[in-house]
């Protein structure tokens, strides 16, 4: 699936960082609706985000001001604007993936 175009890398165009008093803050993912289309990805569920340096679930939030490819990143660690991250969908059904619990 690595070839795969749900997995292509989207640019981070924009990141923003919350204050503790802010409101509204944490992990979230700003996607066009098409780049999210292809990816299964629904408004408000949660993602991977695949940066440089780690990975890490954020709410996904659609924006089509963004550019095809591109997202805006708030409250994401480990990947900054002008680097490549990927944004993929939990598998949450493979047993495989969960581990056995005897």
């Amino acid at each position: 699936m690595a070839d795969d175009f749900r997995n292509r890398p989207l640019l981070v165009s924009r990141f923003i960082a919350t204050r503790m008093s802010d409101t509204d803050r944490g992990p979230q993912v700003r996607i066009r609706s098409d780049d999210a289309r292809d990816r299964l990805l629904l408004e408000g569920e949660l993602a991977w985000v695949h940066g440089p340096r780690r990975q890490e679930l954020a709410a996904v939030l659609y924006d089509d001001t963004l550019r095809k490819g591109e997202v805006a990143l708030r409250d994401v660690a480990g990947a900054s604007p002008s680097e490549l991250v990927r944004i993929i969908k939990p598998d949450l059904d493979s047993h495989t993936r969960r581990g056995h619990f005897a």
